[in-house]
């Protein structure tokens, strides 16, 4: 291997786990050895190899398409060949400069490494900057192309040298891969201490005082008002449930955006909205949105450019697809809601929030007493039953397409829940690996909901999970097929259209493919015998499967029941 090469490996590496880098995903591939040597022998750093790179960054640009638009720091180091055998017909090279385009927040070509002693003041600075640059505010995806020429292994291993001395008492047992080996190199000298060599804290938006002074006016003049919470939120608990008491304003609140929870929290907005005299009755005075859009197309719909509407976003951006917002504030939401709570003497007189909860009341009955009558296990049902069974602390992993929306739809208001989901793109691209990253990088239980494309779409993913000390429970609502294109305009196609086209029917057994994949797994027909089998499979370790079987037909026809019982315990 190069000195240089090695020494500009290890440095990059060193500094972006003092920048705060604790794990990383990498391919098998040999251009790549140098830094999969560094990571590999980081003791700060744990490495998930993935056969199949799709599973580490779903081939890196689908996934830094989902962290653009999500807002989530990633790093992408790409392995290139010297310029010199850029453009020249060598085997395995294609242009890597600015691969992702604008869905970048930074590129960087690093250069060629040198055997110059002040280099190492430049890799450390490029790695601070990487980590700024990802973080944000907005966080989103870094690129950088790191050139690395021949040799790229060390010719003559030193068995006794150490680069990274481990710290006394360290057993030096971790999921990495050969951390107990130990090569011959050392990184540039860093700043001492550990610490970073540019230091970068996230920057906090904070609203203007007279922003704020109108903002709590425009809430004091509109007691029929709501607060609405998309995905990405962001929303600290306290601050939410401030605001709420302070302006009496119930909280529409996504589940994904982690303020569904508390008094003011209605949770059946979606069939609310759905029952036109309710909807037409609770036009609002004023809304205030904080997060992505949500999730509920009915919602989104009710929110028309007539609803005068406040959108606060801490990262600068546009999130308004719906056309709608009349103000926009650049602002933590949390520290703008609790300064706003703060300024208002408490809710004005009405019955606005009343009728608010007591719509909430009629529409939960109606919604849950008509789900226990039908003993198959309904989609909707999946979806409430898994949210209120997951543990405190823990997590759970929500897919695209019917099962987001199912949980939104049926889910009820609860604490101690972390939801995720890729919602950026709302694509199925690497699901599993998302859920199987989430149990790597902590210690809580973790549950993920899906629909059976979605698992077989990321099915390579499922092939690596038996291997891993850290699982989660995978809950696949198996309908044959894409169950969401039968609740859209394509369902009107004649079937032999639809079904090819749409409905994608795979006649695969899920639990037959967990068994090659060594999985364990079990297979529930029946509502009441969810709750067992997510007990089991939760004490059964690792990564386990989940499979409810079910009926498109039959799916979209509950749907369609439950939201007439809305409308109709709601007076239409």
């Amino acid at each position: 291997m190069s000195g240089a090469g090695r020494r500009f490996a290890l440095t990059l590496v060193d500094e972006l786990a003092r920048a705060g880098v604790t794990d990383a995903c990498l391919a098998p591939g040999s251009r790549s050895a140098p830094l999969a040597l560094a990571l590999a022998e980081h003791p700060g750093i744990a490495v998930h190899v993935h056969l199949d790179e799709r599973s580490a960054a779903a081939n890196f640009h689908p996934a830094v398409l989902e962290a653009d638009h999500a807002r989530v720091p990633l790093l992408v180091l790409t392995a290139d060949r010297p310029p010199e055998l850029r453009g020249t017909g060598a085997n395995q090279v294609t242009d890597q400069l600015k691969l992702y385009g604008p869905a970048v927040r930074w590129f960087c070509e690093a250069g060629v490494p040198s055997d110059d002693p002040a280099a190492g003041r430049y890799w450390r600075s490029l790695a601070s900057r990487a980590w700024a640059e990802a973080t944000g505010p907005p966080a989103g995806p870094v690129h950088l192309n790191l050139a690395f020429a021949d040799p790229l292994v060390p010719p003559d291993p030193d068995p006794g040298a150490a680069a990274w001395p481990r710290p006394p008492g360290e057993s030096g047992v971790d999921p990495s891969p050969g951390r107990g080996a130990r090569l011959a190199g050392e990184p540039a000298e860093g700043r001492p201490g550990g610490a970073p060599w540019t230091a970068a804290p996230a920057g906090v938006w904070a609203a203007a005082p007279e922003d704020v002074a109108a903002l709590a006016e425009a809430v004091r003049a509109g007691p029929r008002g709501l607060l609405v919470a998309g995905w990405g939120a962001g929303l600290d608990p306290a601050a939410a449930d401030a605001f709420a008491a302070a302006s009496g304003w119930p909280v529409l609140a996504d589940p994904l955006s982690g303020a569904r929870r508390g008094p003011a929290a209605v949770s059946t907005y979606d069939g609310l909205l759905r029952a036109p005299r309710f909807a037409a009755g609770h036009r609002p005075d004023l809304v205030v949105r904080v997060g992505g859009a949500p999730t509920s197309k009915a919602l989104a719909a009710w929110l028309d450019a007539s609803v005068p509407q406040v959108l606060v976003d801490p990262g600068a951006g546009w999130l308004d697809p719906g056309r709608g917002a009349s103000v926009r504030l650049t602002a933590d939401p949390s520290a703008l809601l609790a300064a706003v709570a703060a300024r208002l003497d408490g809710p004005a007189p009405g019955p606005w929030p009343g009728e608010w909860r007591e719509a909430e009341r009629r529409a939960r009955e109606a919604i849950d007493g008509l789900r226990e009558e039908w003993s198959e296990p309904f989609e909707g049902r999946v979806a409430r039953d898994l949210v209120a069974w997951m543990p405190d602390g823990g997590t759970l992993v929500v897919g695209s397409s019917m099962p987001v929306r199912d949980v939104d739809a049926f889910a009820q208001p609860r604490d101690g829940l972390r939801l995720l989901a890729n919602r950026g793109l709302s694509g199925i691209d690497g699901f599993v690996a998302t859920a199987l990253g989430v149990a790597a990088a902590g210690d809580e239980p973790v549950a993920a909901l899906c629909g059976d494309l979605t698992l077989l779409h990321d099915a390579s993913s499922l092939l690596g999970a038996a291997g891993r000390s850290r699982g989660a429970v995978l809950v696949v609502c198996d309908n044959d097929g894409g169950g969401i294109f039968s609740f859209l305009p394509q369902a009107r196609l004649p079937a032999e259209l639809f079904e090819p086209l749409f409905g994608t029917p795979h006649g695969l057994d899920l639990a037959a493919l967990a068994a090659a994949a060594r999985v364990p797994s079990r297979v529930v027909e029946k509502a009441a015998d969810l709750v067992p089998a997510l007990d089991a499979a939760l004490a059964g370790g690792g990564t386990q499967l989940v499979v409810v079987r079910g009926d498109r037909a039959a799916n979209l026809a509950r749907h369609l029941a439950l939201t007439e019982a809305v409308a109709d315990a709601v007076g239409g």
